[in-house]
């Protein structure tokens, strides 16, 4: 009997010892599986964080491209009759007239029949500028060939083309521009448009181009003309 109850008391002991280490596993399991669910969520919600971004780019980038295919709509509306004549070139928002049609060879002062095409081109970007509320930046830009010694009216390129430029915004002043609608730029020969290794690449650089561009956001709106 003493044996049986001996037995009896080594068993239970064996039974408590195997329960105190079979609790200790199945909660470190259930910690494990616990870790496992929390890094899961965490890399699905990554997941799904950057898919977000990933639309919201999608669809800045989309709104960006449709608004300015509307900008270039709208002033290709704007200038449909010069664009027409081929006197004026449009590309990427930007307004180009050939040099030779504004101005003779290493000169800044502007032909009557420069002059009359910028006259025609002030009121549809007056109208163009105005629903916007934009300015105009007026550049000039030339060839790679140094300006002749025998013209000391001008010390380089970069001279020629800052009062080519400016000439151009004097004339579309006095044609009905408003003064703070516009303003100039001078490049001399950096950004060609073609190779200066010939003469008809050469011709393509000698040009003003005409860009619309945003106001300061700080700037106060201009009055509607």
């Amino acid at each position: 009997m003493s044996a049986f109850h001996d037995a009896s008391e080594d068993l239970q002991a064996d039974g408590d010892d195997s329960a105190e280490i079979t609790a200790p596993i199945w909660a470190v399991f259930g910690d494990l599986m616990a870790g496992l669910v929390g890094a899961f969520v965490l890399v699905f919600i990554g997941v799904l964080l950057t898919q977000v971004d990933l639309v919201n780019n999608l669809q800045a980038e989309v709104a960006k491209r449709q608004q300015e295919e509307a900008r270039r709509m709208a002033l290709e509306k704007a200038l449909a009759i010069p664009l027409q004549s081929g006197r004026v070139t449009l590309n990427n928002g930007r307004i180009g007239i050939s040099g030779s049609v504004l101005f003779d060879l290493n000169s800044d002062e502007l032909r009557p029949e420069g002059e009359q095409l910028l006259k025609a081109l002030v009121p549809p970007l007056q109208v163009y500028l105005g629903e916007r509320d934009e300015m105009l930046m007026v550049s000039g830009f030339t060839d790679n060939v140094p300006v002749p010694r025998s013209n000391t009216q001008f010390e380089d390129n970069l001279e020629l083309s800052a009062q080519r430029a400016l000439n151009v915004t004097r004339a579309l002043v006095k044609a009905g521009m408003p003064r703070s609608r516009v303003f100039s730029a001078a490049f001399g020969a950096e950004q060609p448009v073609a190779s200066n290794a010939d003469e008809k690449g050469r011709a393509l650089n000698r040009r003003v181009e005409m860009a619309p561009v945003p106001r300061s956001r700080n700037a106060a709106p201009l009055p509607a003309q």
